[in-house]
């Protein structure tokens, strides 16, 4: 006999609801992952496979092309262009090595110390974004002219001299030279670095800064121990955001080097474009792609964060 005081029954179809549902599955993530999933396949899965089915071809332009499955066209650009891969490695080595040099400093005075005028100081960063690519760099062929005030300044301080022991440059020039493509690199590619240092050093907490200090160590001794390695995600997307773009640039060695300078980049726009050995052109595309993505994993690895921001 139950009455209005009796303890409530149970009802069984709530949890057996719940398990339905929690049975059900849900499609909504993948729902909103599909349109990045098509734009990948659609304008990179595509692109590349048929980039690969390209290298494996024989024929040329006016005969056509058929897939002979031909790998001997890898070997074939690796012993013709090698020179031209190392010389792409290392201007994009030595311009990364500036960049994070010259950012470093002052990505960490804007987020730390540049008060109310942190926006416009990052405003000033990314304002070259504005202007062409191009552009900026056919700038460089006046600044850095025979005549102009820069080549003087560099000559009277005989920093020529030093760039000529240092083998970037043949003589007192500053333009077509080693010199001037690293330089045009590390121009270009500066807000790459800076912007992720600043993103990874506005997060600092001050407290562990203040803490080294009250523990007596030394501000250089604050910054290896406490500073860098906080900094380090910034670090390692800054060095990968600049040197990935600038091993495979062709505007800067085309239009500030000379024929001793060309890198990788300038040669697979050549094959493509002026000479049509496609099949070249997209062996040597794999070939930079594959060396890039080793150094980077190597690099990643090395650097023991995961954390790119």
């Amino acid at each position: 006999m139950t009455g209005p005081m009796s303890a409530p029954v149970d009802d069984p179809a709530p949890p057996a609801l719940s398990r339905a549902r929690r049975a059900r599955p849900n499609y909504t993530p993948y729902l909103l992952l599909l349109p990045g999933m098509a734009w990948l396949v659609v304008f990179f899965v595509v692109p590349t496979l048929s980039l690969a089915s390209q290298s494996l071809q024989t024929g040329n332009v006016e005969t056509g092309y058929t897939l002979t499955w031909h790998f001997q066209t890898y070997l074939d650009a690796l012993s013709r262009f090698w020179p031209h891969f190392a010389r792409s490695i290392f201007f994009a080595g030595i311009a990364t090595v500036l960049t994070l040099f010259f950012a470093y400093p002052l990505a960490y005075f804007i987020a730390q110390k540049s008060g109310r005028w942190k926006n416009f100081l990052l405003v000033l960063v990314i304002a070259p974004f504005f202007t062409s690519f191009l552009i900026r760099t056919l700038a460089w062929q006046t600044i850095l002219t025979d005549n102009g005030p820069v080549s003087g300044l560099a000559r009277s301080t005989h920093f020529t001299d030093l760039l000529q022991w240092l083998n970037l440059t043949n003589n007192d020039s500053l333009m077509n030279s080693r010199f001037a493509v690293i330089w045009g690199l590390t121009y270009n590619f500066l807000p790459f670095m800076i912007l992720p240092l600043y993103a990874s050093l506005e997060r600092l907490d001050h407290s562990l800064i203040e803490a080294a200090g009250d523990l007596y160590a030394a501000p250089i001794k604050t910054f290896w121990k406490v500073t860098w390695p906080l900094s380090l995600p910034g670090v390692v997307g800054g060095t990968l955001l600049t040197f990935i773009p600038a091993a495979g640039d062709f505007i800067n060695s085309r239009l500030l080097g000379n024929t001793q300078t060309v890198m990788i980049g300038q040669v697979i726009d050549s094959e493509f474009l002026r000479v049509q050995d496609y099949s070249t052109a997209a062996a040597l595309s794999f070939v930079l792609m594959f060396i890039i993505v080793v150094i980077v994993a190597v690099y990643v690895r090395r650097a023991g964060t995961e954390e790119l921001v």
